[in-house]
């Protein structure tokens, strides 16, 4: 990729409130490819605010094996929110034209760009231009069944320049729902000859086997299978490509990593919002662990009583 090279081909995806800079810690502490940041919007990027710029520069993580996803609708301002993470140490950039939320979709931004492939080339094409660094794609099979158009889109980025294509194995209109055709993202790495990563229900070593196999892809990307399991792609990646295997934590470990985890969200976002974002997080790891105590964690109104119950919710199961 360039100047980037991914020697890892296990990725972890950007989820909106889910992959903060935290969470992206702990998935690179074990291994990962590249960690993605959360979705920024280019056109807030480039506001005047210093504020606004000050706190992006501090949650993108760039001493991370990291890249900057960027969403918009129109080619300059995506150009120029790709030169300011560029000049903040960025190293790769990602474009957004896979998310389905209809607040972004709405705007002509993240997958609704499928639906117009001569715009969304001028906004590949004014990104790439903007930065001397690798831009990747992130995308879909398409709008919907109608529209199928991930192959030719990818085509055509490729030759705009695009160094590496990740595509979710569902079409906007779907979601979430049913199962993710790996079998259709074959015809996207079929049409380019530059890396195309597989996304899209990947929870384990199994299942990202199957969605190398039926997409030959060359390499994969974990979303929310990774949630509650930050140690899940390095597990991935050994199994696949022979990488070194994590440690997963266990026992006093586990305890110990959770309560680090936790907290790195107050200290990141302050005790009041970090208390409440930190729960899905904690509801993730006791669900995995089939850990006591969850409904408790939930509704914890105090740093020190949350602790408490993760030393009580995991040590017990352990010492059970």
């Amino acid at each position: 990729m360039g100047q980037t090279d991914i020697e890892m081909p296990v990725l972890l995806a950007p989820m909106a409130g889910i992959t903060d800079l935290p969470f992206r810690r702990m998935v690179a502490r074990f291994g990962a490819g590249l960690v993605v940041s959360e979705m920024v919007a280019s056109g807030e990027m480039i506001t005047r605010k210093p504020s606004v710029r000050a706190k992006a520069r501090v949650e993108l993580g760039l001493d991370l094996p990291s890249s900057v996803q960027l969403a918009g609708r129109d080619p300059q301002p995506m150009a120029e929110a790709a030169r300011m993470v560029a000049d903040m140490g960025a190293r790769i950039i990602d474009i957004n034209m896979g998310c389905p939320a209809k607040k972004v979709t709405g705007g002509a931004s993240g997958s609704a760009l499928m639906r117009d492939p001569d715009h969304a080339l001028r906004l590949i094409e004014a990104t790439v231009g903007a930065v001397d660094l690798p831009v990747t794609l992130k995308m879909r099979l398409g709008w919907d069944d109608d529209m199928r158009n991930a192959p030719e889109i990818a085509r055509r980025a490729e030759a705009a320049g695009i160094k590496m294509i990740v595509v979710h194995g569902r079409t906007r209109m779907q979601f979430y729902k049913g199962q993710a055709d790996w079998h259709a993202i074959a015809a996207t790495r079929e049409a380019v000859s530059i890396p195309v990563i597989a996304n899209g229900d990947i929870v384990d070593a199994a299942s990202a086997r199957l969605a190398q196999s039926h997409s030959g892809s060359a390499g994969v990307m974990v979303g929310r299978g990774a949630q509650g399991a930050p140690w899940l792609l390095a597990q991935i990646s050994a199994e696949l490509f022979g990488t070194r295997a994590p440690k997963e934590p266990v026992g006093s470990e586990l305890c110990d990593f959770i309560s680090e985890h936790y907290g790195s969200i107050l200290s990141f976002y302050g005790r009041d919002l970090g208390l409440r974002l930190a729960r899905k997080h904690l509801g993730w790891y006791a669900e995995r662990a089939q850990a006591p105590l969850r409904a408790e964690m939930m509704v914890a109104e105090t740093p020190e009583h949350v602790l408490a119950l993760i030393e009580r919710a995991f040590g017990e199961r352990i010492a059970a």
